[in-house]
């Protein structure tokens, strides 16, 4: 419970801390760049697109823009509300395996145990984000980068173990969803190294 409480408290700190560097910005700096980061969303969806062929340049492009604060950001914002995202996600599908796992009605004994490993699986997941994020803000992009990859790891690796156990995955959108958003910021913090 502790530990849950810790990262649910670093979470919310890391979003305040994004909110206030982005309300620092003038006005008028914020008016002049929103068209600019728009079409930086864009760019940076479709150049992550053409890098990789398991990138979803739609999903990337709508998960930025539903953000407000992404169209008025620059690269390193991205990469934030990127992480940011894939942290409340994976924090969702982590009390989304918990509430599986506590109906005993649910599935077969296989499954039950694929749903443990998950569990563990996100449970250090959601550490590993916590950790990519600080690691980040601490300009330290090859650690975020590695605890990013760390994470999409996990999220395969959950749902092949239903595959593996020929049990049909309740996880299926949620592992993508983790995965894909990880990939964004991933591909975000590549770019940034590539442009050091």
């Amino acid at each position: 419970m502790l530990r849950h409480w810790h990262v649910s408290f670093l979470s919310f700190c890391f979003f305040f801390l994004f909110l206030f560097l982005f309300l620092w910005t003038p006005y008028d700096e914020i008016s002049a760049t929103r068209t600019f980061s728009v079409d930086l969303i864009n760019k940076t969806c479709k150049t992550c697109s053409d890098k990789s062929t398991v990138f979803n340049y739609t999903f990337c492009s709508a998960s930025l823009q539903e953000i407000p604060v992404s169209r008025t950001t620059n690269l390193q914002g991205l990469a934030i509300v990127a992480m940011e995202l894939a942290l409340q996600n994976a924090t969702h599908t982590l009390s989304v395996i918990k509430e599986l796992r506590r109906n005993e009605t649910w599935g077969h004994p296989f499954a039950s145990a694929c749903l443990r490993d998950c569990d563990v699986l996100y449970s250090d997941g959601v550490i590993t984000l916590v950790d990519a994020v600080a690691a980040f803000l601490e300009g330290k992009y090859g650690s975020a980068g590695a605890w990013l990859t760390a994470v999409m790891d996990g999220t395969t690796t959950c749902e092949e173990g239903f595959g593996d156990m020929e049990e049909a995955s309740p996880l299926t959108e949620q592992n993508y969803s983790v995965f894909q958003l990880c990939d964004v910021a991933l591909c975000i913090v590549n770019l940034l190294v590539s442009h050091a």
